[in-house]
Parts: C-alpha cells; structure tokens; sequence
C-alpha cells in the first residue's frame, strides 16, 4: 500500500486530496472564527482563549503542521514528474493548451506565495499569540493575549492590508481549483457530478476567502475614514 501511494500517480493526487481537504476544513473554521474579531472583539478573545494553549490546540496544530509538510512536498514531487514526463515538450509550449484552467497551471506558483505569506502570518498571529500563552504555562504563568486588539494593531497598516489580500487572491485561486481537484482525484469525475463540484468548489473558495477578506477590507476602509 504504501509503495503504491508513493510510487502512482493516483496514489500521490490521493495523498493531495486528503492533505488538501483537511487544510479546506481547517480554513473554513478559521474564516468563520476571524471574522469574529470585526463582529465582536470579546467573542473572537474568548475563542482564543479557549483554544489558547490547551493540549488539544497544540496537538492539531502539529497535525496541520504536517499534513501542510506533506501536501507541499507532494506539489514539488508532482510538478518534478511532471516536467520529467514532458520532456522537453515542457519549454516549447507556449500557450496554455484549451480547456486547461490558468489556476491550473500555476498551482505551484501559488502554492508558493501562499506559503511565503503564511510564514508571515503564522509570525504575526501564532508566534505572538498561542506561543506566548504556550510558554507562559509552561513557566507557570497564565498568560491571556488580547488577540483582538493585536489584530487591530497590525491592520492599521494599508500596506497590509492590501498585502493580504493579494495573499487572499492567491488562495481563492488556488482553492478553486484544489477542491474540485481533489473531489475529482476520489472518483468525482464523470460528467454528471464534475459540473457540480466545480460550481461547489467555487461556493466553497468564495465563501472562504470572502470571510477573510472582509477583515482587511474593513479595517483598510476604517483607515481611510480615521
């Protein structure tokens, strides 16, 4: 089993497919308990409060941890093989060929750029955040950071803010592919139900992203009006 995952194609897109809806699910949670913080600040505190440093916050984090690892290791190895497969057919075309999605081919090169600006992110808000609280217990004192008011503090730069939103366009681009990507890598792929999870995967990254968005978007419109 595990020579077959390692060495198929199909057993790789699987390993994609898994490691990619778990990250979708993960996203979704996280759009739908940030938006909090425009919504009602002291809400958006308590849930990082309880999610804080538990060990049960520590333990997905490690899990998510991985399953990133995994899911970008893979997009390296399928893009290696694929160029290997190509030959030099791979420098000498030129246009995209028809029916073949730009999101597409660029899913390496957003994979990137969602990476770089997840390094930041993680920076900003885990580093300063769940880390703080982590070590705090560890030293044997509680320590509460007011996550709201942090994310306040860094969205009162425009350059941010719209910095993030670049990140956030990248990722739509990217989801909306990788969903119905990956639904399809599990046998969703006829011509009946294809349609289908595209138009979901679209729903789905839109509503995702949208959540997200909205968070620059206000405090950029909040900036410009103070």
């Amino acid at each position: 089993m595990a020579v077959f995952i390692i060495n198929s194609s199909i057993g790789r897109k699987l390993i994609m497919s898994i490691t990619g809806a778990a990250l979708v699910l993960f996203l979704t949670f996280h759009s739908i308990m940030n938006i909090f913080v425009i919504i009602s600040p002291e809400v958006y505190d308590a849930i990082c409060h309880f999610l804080g440093a538990n060990w049960y916050a520590l333990i997905a984090t490690l899990g998510l941890a991985f399953l990133f690892v995994v899911h970008i290791l893979y997009a390296f190895w399928l893009t290696l093989q694929n160029k290997i497969a190509r030959g030099r057919d791979a420098y000498s075309v030129n246009k995209r060929p028809k029916g073949v999605e730009w999101a597409s081919e660029n899913m390496l090169v957003l994979g990137l750029i969602i990476l770089g600006f997840l390094g930041l992110h993680l920076y900003n808000f885990w580093f300063k955040m769940q880390l703080v609280e982590l070590l705090g217990k560890i030293n044997g004192e509680e320590i509460s950071i007011a996550g709201a008011a942090l994310v306040q503090a860094l969205f009162q730069s425009p350059v941010y803010c719209l910095l993030y939103m670049v990140w956030l366009a990248a990722l739509w681009f990217h989801l909306t592919h990788g969903v119905w990507s990956s639904l399809q890598s599990i046998g969703l792929s006829n011509n009946t139900w294809l349609p289908r999870i595209k138009v979901i995967s679209n729903i789905v990254s839109t509503i995702v992203v949208g959540l997200f968005m909205l968070i620059p978007i206000y405090y950029l419109i909040i900036n410009l009006i103070l």
